[in-house]
């Protein structure tokens, strides 16, 4: 069997599970592979989106942990399952070309009919519900184009050139006019779109090089979480070899006051972090003030850690570093703030209580005890702004409104990254403002902060992050606009090569057409004639 052959019986086997050639194509069968290309390119796009949105895959895992009380990574299950689908929608979709480019009938098999379906309404289902119960991840998207659309559009580019075969083979075999007419317009339109796009990119590392900002400094939230238990002094610790430049934690308050570091704050808000279930198996403790530091104190706050894997990086611990992670507790305040004032490193925190003006007093009256330099104290809660002037005027004030701060005569924002707008970002430094934006792990993330010149970034793995050097890209304005020209300019001259090699290809097969069918009309009942004449 030739190769040829092979490939067109693999191609066939695989896309209708029938090894022999059908004699006609199927019922619907173009409408079954317009279904394969609308699924295939839903299921890319929502490939997308799970990857740019694997930057907050923590904020998921979480809040799946607070439904179900039970700890998977549910957000890497989302990225094998959505990987899976993507792979085999995209692998069948490149069946129905090569089917096409041997001119074989298109019969979808039932099977893939069904895996189809159910891919569609999976996806429908997924963004359906990214729509209903995460809305506040969409901005993420849009912001995630500043960072890819110069190389999406290459790639739709090289996407548009590969397929404007097929495109010109159909123009070519196209009967009607009219056929033709929707065929070119269409392709001209959509070619139009792809090769113009760039006009409307912008990004913030499209800058020259001498503009590129200074690089933001790195806040640990709740310390180095990849590395050790989040909020426990041994991941605030590895923190520091990060250069962290400050601690981000979580503050409550025990039930004899003494204020605490912890996270999770609802029904439930030891279970993910502690032993309490082990501890004190018959209590559901829904608050910080249920339980005294003694009680707090008497709780494994690593052992979780280890189990769980949240970020898939026990595996890079050493033996020493897992023993001493299984052995962690429950810090208190004053032991961060310790840590923080042998260091030189500010501390920032949220406040959670449902009685903030006593755990206020008491947080305030924790901080000044501990004598650390009110300067390296960034007062985060909002709430009780009044009482912590008075009470502690060195303290830094950082707000989540920018509105707020300039009534109130601050400099220092702590925003989430996906407010992130980079021309009001770029214009705060110069106005004497401070801008810290959260949470942000990954590296394409963090390069977009970068270039728009954000002070600081609260994030998961400072580790990483701290041996960038440079942004993983950043061009000139002048320099992205030759590339993508040329890209395009290549473009158009391959697919004008394509498109006469296919024009002089199809009036070749008409021309051998002609001449089988003038054979069959005359040479053959010639000879027959002069047989019968014969016998």
């Amino acid at each position: 069997m030739s190769q040829g052959s092979c490939c067109i019986v693999c191609s066939r086997g695989l896309y209708s599970c029938n090894w022999k050639r059908s004699s006609a194509p199927g019922k619907r069968a173009g409408c079954w592979f317009s279904a394969v290309s609308l699924v295939s390119l839903l299921s890319l796009i929502w490939m997308y989106i799970c990857m740019v949105t694997f930057n907050d895959r923590e904020e998921v895992n979480g809040e799946g942990f607070g439904i179900l009380k039970r700890w998977v990574n549910y957000f890497m299950v989302v990225i094998i399952f959505s990987a899976v689908l993507t792979s085999y929608c995209v692998l069948l979709l490149l069946f129905a070309l090569v089917q096409v480019a041997l001119r074989e009938p298109l019969n979808l098999h039932w099977l893939h009919k069904i895996f189809l379906s159910f891919g569609g309404i999976l996806i429908v289902s997924g963004v359906a519900l990214l729509c209903t119960g995460w809305q506040k991840e969409w901005p993420t998207i849009p912001l995630s184009l500043q960072a890819t659309a110069p190389f999406l559009q290459f790639g739709a580019v090289g996407a548009l050139t590969l397929l404007s075969v097929f495109v010109f083979r159909g123009f070519h075999m196209a009967k009607e006019k009219w056929s033709r007419i929707l065929i070119a317009a269409t392709f001209a339109a959509l070619a139009a779109a792809i090769f113009l796009c760039p006009l409307g990119i912008r990004s913030p590392c499209l800058i020259e090089h001498d503009e590129l900002p200074e690089k933001p400094k790195l806040i640990g939230h709740r310390g180095a979480p990849m590395l050790a238990p989040e909020n426990t002094m041994m991941s605030f610790e590895r923190s520091l070899a990060c250069g962290v430049t400050a601690f981000e934690t979580d503050v409550q308050v025990s039930k004899d006051r003494i204020p605490f570091l912890m996270h999770d704050h609802n029904s439930g808000f030891l279970l993910r972090t502690t032993n309490v279930k082990d501890k004190f198996p018959n209590e559901d403790f829904s608050h910080s003030s249920n339980l005294t530091w003694e009680a707090l104190q008497s709780l494994n706050a690593g052992k979780s850690f280890l189990k769980a894997d949240p970020f898939r990086s026990v595996s890079q611990l050493s033996e020493e570093e897992k023993e001493t992670a299984r052995n962690q507790s429950i810090p208190s305040l004053r032991q961060l703030l310790d840590l923080a004032k042998q260091h030189n490193v500010s501390v920032i925190f949220d406040l959670y209580s449902t009685n903030q003006e006593n755990d206020t007093v008491d947080t305030v009256d924790a901080i000044l005890k501990s004598r650390i330099d009110p300067s390296l104290v960034l007062w985060l809660p909002p709430e009780e702004r009044e009482y912590v002037n008075k009470s502690a005027p060195g303290f830094i004030h950082v707000y989540n409104d920018e509105a707020v701060m300039r009534k109130e005569g601050g400099n220092h924002l702590n925003l989430k990254y996906s407010k992130f707008n980079s021309e009001e970002i770029r214009a705060l430094p110069g106005a004497g403002v401070t801008v810290n934006l959260w949470v942000v792990n990954e590296r394409w993330l963090f390069s977009l902060m970068w270039c728009a010149g954000a002070s600081s970034v609260t994030t998961n793995s400072c580790h990483l992050l701290k041996d960038m050097e440079r942004p993983d890209w950043f061009m000139s304005p002048l320099t992205y606009q030759m590339t993508w020209i040329t890209v395009d300019l290549v473009s158009v001259v391959v697919m004008t090569g394509l498109f006469f090699f296919q024009r002089k290809r199809h009036c070749l097969c008409k021309r051998k057409g002609a001449a089988s069918a003038w054979k069959e009309k005359e040479v053959f009942p010639l000879l027959a004639l002069l047989q019968s004449n014969k016998s």
